[in-house]
Formats: structure tokens, sequence, C-alpha cells
């Protein structure tokens, strides 16, 4: 028991009180990909700005999506946002590296990873996800590192600079039932991303061509208990003031039956087993207190 104690210590606060969302949408170089990555950035926001609980939508794409309107927008969640929030921040668009730093494409200068490391470190949230989807993202995968932060990138490096597709599946993923994989009528990091890289993959092999994107992500345990959007009854029950300390709860439980399990090779069977099964009758119960 002692030992599940100190787990539950390490655990970061896993039910926001807020989720804040930022959607961006750089430039696209030509009308087709104005219009794609426009379009893109109004679907994520919609998916963001469906019930499910407390959260806080911001969308910047065209001549709004410059370098102070991003500094503004992080400003403003910076001081809003406590460490018990979320922020879930989505890039679309095009990106470029040239081997030491990588930018994203927006209107007037570009925006380089360390610069938005900066601006990313200074939100409270204790829990942060990055989704870069644009070309070269997979440079910013070590610049953004930070506790407590989950970083999906359409590429695994910068030098695969190619437009990409990954955007669009990531995005489908928040809107299709499909990708909720465990059935808890949610779509964590994890879901959205898997369900992408899947999409991205059969892409490329449909088309007969040569994958020049190849998604990654930074923490795939932490993202799998990342909730980026909830529908049906989950939502429902988000948005309940009743129900919304059971979510907590579960939530928390869930955390906690990962954590145990990846202690699972250093502890005794037999606790392992008693830990376990007590999480799991705690979670059913709490599950059913839910469904009432």
């Amino acid at each position: 028991m002692k030992r599940l104690l100190w787990l539950a210590a390490l655990l970061p606060v896993v039910c926001p009180a807020k989720t804040f969302y930022l959607v961006i949408a750089g430039l696209g170089g030509e009308p087709d990909y104005e219009q794609r990555f426009s379009g893109l950035a109004d679907e994520a926001a919609k998916a963001f700005n469906a019930p499910g609980g407390d959260s806080a939508v911001t969308e910047l794409k065209g001549a709004g999506a410059n370098k102070a309107a991003i500094q503004s927008a992080l400003d403003q969640i910076a001081h809003q946002a406590t460490p018990a929030d979320a922020l879930v921040l989505l890039m679309i668009g095009h990106g470029s590296f040239d081997g030491d730093d990588y930018k994203f494409n927006i209107p007037g200068p570009d925006l380089s990873a360390h610069e938005l490391a900066e601006m990313l470190n200074r939100v409270p949230a204790s829990k942060q996800l990055v989704a870069d989807t644009t070309s070269a993202s997979g440079a910013v995968l070590k610049p953004l590192e930070h506790p407590g932060r989950i970083v999906v990138t359409a590429t695994r490096d910068g030098m695969e600079r190619n437009a990409t597709v990954f955007a669009r599946f990531w995005i489908e993923a928040l809107h299709d039932n499909t990708a909720d994989t465990d059935k808890n009528e949610s779509i964590s990091a994890l879901e959205a991303f898997t369900y992408a890289q899947h999409k991205t993959a059969k892409f490329y092999e449909e088309e007969k061509r040569i994958a020049t994107e190849h998604p990654a992500i930074s923490d795939s345990s932490r993202a799998g208990l990342f909730t980026v959007v909830r529908f049906g009854s989950a939502a429902s029950a988000a948005a309940d003031p009743a129900k919304k300390h059971l979510m907590a709860q579960r939530d928390d439980l869930e955390a906690k039956i990962d954590a145990l399990k990846q202690q699972k090779n250093t502890m005794d069977e037999a606790d392992y087993k008693k830990q376990l099964t007590a999480l799991l009758i705690e979670l059913a119960k709490t599950q059913g207190e839910i469904d009432r």
C-alpha cells in the first residue's frame, strides 16, 4: 500500500478543472493549402467546442495567426490557467528546419520551436498537449520537452519536409467514434495519435507512394491518460456538476492502475495482484455511479 501511495503522489492531476484549446492554422503558400488549413482548423475548433465540461477554445488563422497574436493568446491562457488545468495546442500548416531550429510558417516572422517553448513554459497548466502536424515537425520533440507535456508530431524528425496528411487524420479522430478503442466515450491523445498514424500509413500505401512522414509521440503512457474530447454520456457526465467529481475519481483510478502496471516487474506478485484487484473493484464502482 505504501508503494501505491508513493506512486499516486508522483502522478499529475488527471482530470483538469478546465481545458484551454488553441488552434493555429499557419500559412498555406497557395490557395489550395490556405483553404485546406483553414478548414481543418475550423473542424478542430468545432470538435473542441462540443459539450463535455469546462473548456475555452481560441482559433487563429489567416492574417490573425501571426506571432504577436499567438503570444497574446498564450499569455492570456497563462494568466487564466491554474496547475490543475490542461492546455491543448494544435498547429496546422507548414514547418521548416534548417538543421538547427524548427520554424512554424505564419504571417510575418516565423515562430521558432525555442520561442514557442518559452511561451508554453509560462503556462501553469500541469497537463499540456502539443500536436504539431506540420512538415518537419519532428524537430520540435526535443525543444518542447517539458515535465507534464506530451508532444505529437507528423514527422519523426526535421528532415521530413514534405507537406503532411497527418493533420487531416488526427482531426478526423476527434469525430470518429472508432478511434475510441477502450470504448469509454472519450478520445485520448494516444487514441487520436494511433488512429492518425494508422490512417497516414494507409494513405501512402493506397496511393502507392513512398511515405514522406512518420508520426511520433513523446510520451505514449501519459498520452493514454490525456483526454482530448468526450462524446455521448461521457460528455454529459463531464458537464454535470453532480458527476464531475466522479469523472475525476475514475480518471485518477485509471492513472493509478497504469502506474501500478508499470511497476509490476519490481513488485511481489501477490502484492501486485492484491493492489490491482482493489483498484479495479473501486474503478467498477465509480463507473457504476457515473452510469446511473
